[in-house]
Protein backbone atom coordinates (compact mmCIF):
# COMPACT_ATOMS: atom_id res chain seq x y z
CA UNK A 1 0.00 0.00 0.00
CA UNK A 2 1.24 3.49 -0.91
CA UNK A 3 1.54 6.26 1.66
CA UNK A 4 0.20 9.55 0.33
CA UNK A 5 1.32 11.79 3.19
CA UNK A 6 4.00 11.48 5.80
CA UNK A 7 2.93 11.00 9.41
CA UNK A 8 5.18 13.89 10.47
CA UNK A 9 3.60 16.48 8.13
CA UNK A 10 0.75 18.65 9.34
CA UNK A 11 -1.30 20.78 6.96
CA UNK A 12 -3.39 23.93 7.37
CA UNK A 13 -5.19 26.36 5.04
CA UNK A 14 -5.90 30.01 5.83
CA UNK A 15 -7.73 32.71 3.91
CA UNK A 16 -7.93 36.48 4.29
CA UNK A 17 -9.37 38.94 1.74
CA UNK A 18 -8.24 37.43 -1.57
CA UNK A 19 -5.18 35.62 -0.15
CA UNK A 20 -5.00 31.86 0.29
CA UNK A 21 -2.17 30.29 2.29
CA UNK A 22 -1.31 26.59 2.47
CA UNK A 23 1.07 25.57 5.25
CA UNK A 24 2.95 22.36 5.99
CA UNK A 25 4.64 21.73 9.35
CA UNK A 26 7.57 19.33 9.39
CA UNK A 27 9.87 18.47 12.27
CA UNK A 28 13.02 20.60 11.97
CA UNK A 29 14.93 23.63 13.17
CA UNK A 30 12.24 26.32 13.10
CA UNK A 31 12.79 27.74 9.60
CA UNK A 32 9.89 29.52 7.92
CA UNK A 33 9.92 29.50 4.10
CA UNK A 34 7.31 31.50 2.17
CA UNK A 35 7.09 30.81 -1.59
CA UNK A 36 10.69 29.59 -1.66
CA UNK A 37 12.13 32.56 0.28
CA UNK A 38 12.83 33.12 3.95
CA UNK A 39 9.94 34.95 5.60
CA UNK A 40 12.35 37.78 6.54
CA UNK A 41 13.14 38.30 2.84
CA UNK A 42 9.52 37.89 1.67
CA UNK A 43 7.85 40.31 4.08
CA UNK A 44 9.15 43.85 4.45
CA UNK A 45 7.50 45.22 7.62
CA UNK A 46 8.02 44.05 11.18
CA UNK A 47 4.25 43.88 11.76
CA UNK A 48 3.77 41.23 9.08
CA UNK A 49 6.80 39.27 10.30
CA UNK A 50 5.45 39.30 13.86
CA UNK A 51 2.03 38.03 12.70
CA UNK A 52 3.61 34.98 11.11
CA UNK A 53 5.63 33.89 14.14
CA UNK A 54 2.84 34.62 16.66
CA UNK A 55 1.17 31.15 16.62
CA UNK A 56 4.52 29.41 17.15
CA UNK A 57 5.45 31.76 20.00
CA UNK A 58 2.09 31.32 21.73
CA UNK A 59 2.41 27.54 21.98
CA UNK A 60 6.17 27.61 22.61
CA UNK A 61 7.15 25.14 19.90
CA UNK A 62 8.68 27.66 17.51
CA UNK A 63 11.97 25.84 16.99
CA UNK A 64 10.50 22.34 16.75
CA UNK A 65 9.03 22.65 13.24
CA UNK A 66 10.05 23.85 9.81
CA UNK A 67 7.14 25.73 8.26
CA UNK A 68 6.74 25.61 4.48
CA UNK A 69 4.21 28.14 3.14
CA UNK A 70 2.63 28.54 -0.28
CA UNK A 71 0.60 31.76 -0.49
CA UNK A 72 -1.15 33.37 -3.47
CA UNK A 73 -3.32 36.43 -4.05
CA UNK A 74 -3.83 39.71 -2.27
CA UNK A 75 -1.30 42.02 -0.68
CA UNK A 76 1.35 41.42 1.94
CA UNK A 77 -0.88 42.18 4.97
CA UNK A 78 -3.67 39.90 3.76
CA UNK A 79 -1.12 37.19 3.03
CA UNK A 80 0.38 37.53 6.52
CA UNK A 81 -3.07 37.14 8.12
CA UNK A 82 -3.81 34.11 5.93
CA UNK A 83 -0.49 32.52 6.91
CA UNK A 84 -1.16 33.19 10.60
CA UNK A 85 -4.52 31.38 10.38
CA UNK A 86 -3.03 28.51 8.35
CA UNK A 87 -0.20 27.95 10.84
CA UNK A 88 -2.71 27.98 13.70
CA UNK A 89 -4.86 25.38 11.95
CA UNK A 90 -1.83 23.21 11.20
CA UNK A 91 -0.81 23.36 14.87
CA UNK A 92 -4.36 22.38 15.77
CA UNK A 93 -4.11 19.29 13.55
CA UNK A 94 -0.84 18.49 15.33
CA UNK A 95 -2.40 18.66 18.80
CA UNK A 96 -6.18 19.27 19.27
CA UNK A 97 -5.59 20.18 22.92
CA UNK A 98 -4.02 23.48 21.80
CA UNK A 99 -7.46 24.84 20.85
CA UNK A 100 -8.10 26.79 24.11
CA UNK A 101 -4.67 28.47 23.95
CA UNK A 102 -5.03 29.40 20.27
CA UNK A 103 -8.63 30.55 20.82
CA UNK A 104 -7.53 32.73 23.76
CA UNK A 105 -5.17 34.66 21.47
CA UNK A 106 -7.78 34.89 18.65
CA UNK A 107 -5.63 32.81 16.30
CA UNK A 108 -8.47 30.59 15.09
CA UNK A 109 -10.88 33.44 14.37
CA UNK A 110 -11.46 34.01 10.65
CA UNK A 111 -11.57 37.66 9.57
CA UNK A 112 -14.17 37.42 6.81
CA UNK A 113 -14.25 41.08 5.78
CA UNK A 114 -13.97 41.65 2.02
CA UNK A 115 -13.86 44.70 -0.21
CA UNK A 116 -17.32 46.11 -0.83
CA UNK A 117 -18.32 46.27 -4.49
CA UNK A 118 -18.78 49.50 -6.42
CA UNK A 119 -22.43 50.40 -7.06
CA UNK A 120 -23.74 51.86 -10.31
CA UNK A 121 -24.61 55.55 -10.25
CA UNK A 122 -21.92 56.14 -7.62
CA UNK A 123 -18.25 57.01 -7.70
CA UNK A 124 -17.18 54.06 -5.50
CA UNK A 125 -18.71 51.58 -3.06
CA UNK A 126 -20.15 54.33 -0.85
CA UNK A 127 -18.84 57.56 -2.32
CA UNK A 128 -21.45 59.44 -4.34
CA UNK A 129 -20.95 61.95 -7.11
CA UNK A 130 -21.07 65.58 -5.96
CA UNK A 131 -24.61 66.95 -5.82
CA UNK A 132 -25.33 69.89 -8.14
CA UNK A 133 -28.31 72.03 -7.16
CA UNK A 134 -28.39 74.26 -10.29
Amino acid sequence: MKKTASVNNYHGVGRRKSSVARVWLKHGKGEIVVNGKSYDAYFDTQVTKDKIVLPSKVIGKASAFNIDVNVIGGGKKGQADAIKLAISRALLSLDPELRPVLREHNLLTVDSRLKERKKYGQKAARRKFQFVKR
